[in-house]
């Protein structure tokens, strides 16, 4: 479903919509909650509903009510939790159910109304929270389905932004049309089986992005990866009749005064190699590409708000599969940096692509900064669950500008520790390095042998295994599937860009 947006400044009464949506707190009424500028008729179908608890403004709670007012004939009353609690995020996930609901409507035309009740509860325009929540929410992956969802004929929505007191802008909805375009453009990419989504694929779609928005885009093939002594990513991809291909997209800002890069794992599916992964689950192997998705997303966002840096974009996107070629545990290959590395481990692949790529960047581009984003580890779910992406640095500064966009965009981010002692485990037996260490901390030493490759660059990892799929806590998020999460975070980040030294 497509979803236009527009602002509107008319009164509520003078508005003739398919349909309407209104927040409550739970602690409030249609009065306390701004929502006087009502008409009378919705006024006292939503007082009704409160008294009769039919729906109360808890946190998650919503209602679609036929109105019987010939001007907006239906209703949706999405509840906001306590007013003391309501921050960004809430209102965002609240919108995020407003969008659920979306898809089963019988609508052309939807309003939400905005009053000052929301305008401190956020630092970002509520317009574009609301929007970016509403359009995250409404996202469905149904491309593959030969009967998809009838209960709703149309093909896009129309969103009016109902704003009488005029706290938001057209500007701020765009926004979070675009913010919510490029998660959404991450999670299809996601969401999109490996038989239809190949390295090739991945390169395409970043020459795509490029061509859109005005940026360089150079694909490197293997025989420039073995000229560059590539070692490691070029073993991860001998067991594939698919090349790999390491993807490279560059934004400039004539006013830009540092230059970041975003490194992407793309793994368009992952066996485990020799290393056979078990069976059961083996098909959410095509999410292990995830981190490539959102650089992808980010880039597509980056190209439409303008940010003032100069950004570089490395993905390093192959296949892992068993093949009588493929790279064996015991094997010792040659990384881009020259280190030798032992591979004790063929299903801790993302690492070692992972470390040819930043060796690239640092060597070519020479950034102030490094954030690399991949579906690293298993061990992170342990560590984390899947309610926050886990963090590795080896700059404070950076990491407390990383930290501040995961809070601001909802990819909330938890920093790990990184004392030298954790690194002891990867040293190699008979080579520099080894890619898995022994015993636990797996999250950690997968961050750490990251690290032997960015030549001192602040950089931050970011192993957001445990927050990529099937998230089922926030509700501007698909029951299942791909979330973006990554897209928004590095957007925010570079938007509110504070210079290193």
């Amino acid at each position: 479903m497509e979803l236009k947006v527009e602002l509107s400044n008319i009164p509520l009464k003078n508005e003739k919509l398919d349909a309407l949506i209104v927040f409550l707190a739970e602690d409030t009424n249609v009065y306390t909650s701004g929502l006087s500028g009502l008409p009378d008729e919705l006024k006292k179908l939503l007082n009704a509903s409160l008294k009769l608890k039919v729906f109360s403004g808890k946190k998650g709670s919503k209602q679609h009510f036929v109105s019987g007012y010939t001007k907006i004939p239906q209703m949706l009353a999405v509840g906001l939790g306590k007013k003391d609690e309501l921050d960004t995020e809430a209102l965002r996930r609240a919108a995020g159910n407003a969008g659920k609901m979306l898809s089963g409507l019988k609508a052309n035309s939807v309003g939400f109304l905005l009053t000052s009740f929301f305008k401190e509860s956020t630092e970002t325009d509520v317009g574009q929270v609301i929007v970016e929540g509403l359009a995250l929410g409404a996202y469905e992956f149904n491309v593959y389905k030969t009967k998809r969802n009838n209960k709703s004929k149309v093909n896009f929505i129309k969103i009016h932004c109902c704003d009488p007191e005029k706290i938001t802008s057209l500007k701020a909805l765009k926004y979070g049309k675009i913010f919510a375009d490029g998660t959404n453009l991450a999670r299809t990419l996601g969401n999109t089986p490996a038989n239809d989504l190949k390295p090739k694929d991945i390169a395409a779609e970043a020459k795509k992005i490029s061509k859109q928005y005005n940026m360089e885009c150079n694909v490197l093939e293997e025989k420039d990866m073995k000229k560059l002594g590539m070692g490691m990513l070029l073993g991860v991809s001998r067991g594939s009749t698919e090349p790999a291909k390491l993807v490279v997209m560059e934004y400039r800002h004539h006013k830009a005064k540092q230059k970041v890069a975003f490194v992407g794992k793309g793994v368009t599916f992952d066996s485990g190699g020799i290393s056979l992964k078990p069976g059961k689950n083996m098909d959410e192997m095509k999410f292990d590409m995830c981190g490539a998705a959102a650089v992808l997303g980010a880039m597509k966002v980056i190209g439409q708000v303008n940010p003032k840096l100069n950004i570089v974009a490395v993905i390093p996107t192959t296949e892992n599969l068993p093949d009588g070629n493929a790279q064996r545990p015991g094997d010792i290959v040659t990384a881009h940096n020259g280190k030798r590395v032992e591979i004790l481990n063929t299903d801790a692949e993302g690492r070692l692509i992972l470390g040819d790529a930043l060796s690239y960047v640092v060597k070519e581009f020479k950034p102030d900064a490094i954030v690399d984003l991949a579906t690293l580890t298993g061990a992170c779910i342990s560590a984390l669950g899947h309610l926050t992406t886990a963090a590795i640095t080896n700059n404070d500064k950076l990491m407390e500008q990383v930290h501040n966009a995961g809070i601001k965009s909802g990819d909330r981010v938890w920093q790990l520790p990184s004392f030298p002692e954790y690194g002891e485990s990867i040293k190699g037996k008979y080579a520099d390095l080894q890619n898995i260490g022994v015993g636990d901390s797996g999250t950690i030493i997968g961050g750490l042998f990251l690290e032997h490759f960015i030549n001192g660059t602040p950089w931050v990892h970011l192993d957001i295994a445990g927050t990529s799929w099937n998230v089922k806590h926030i509700s501007y998020h698909p029951n299942s599937g791909a979330t973006g999460v990554g897209v928004r975070l590095i957007v925010d980040l570079v938007q509110n860009w504070k210079m290193l030294k």
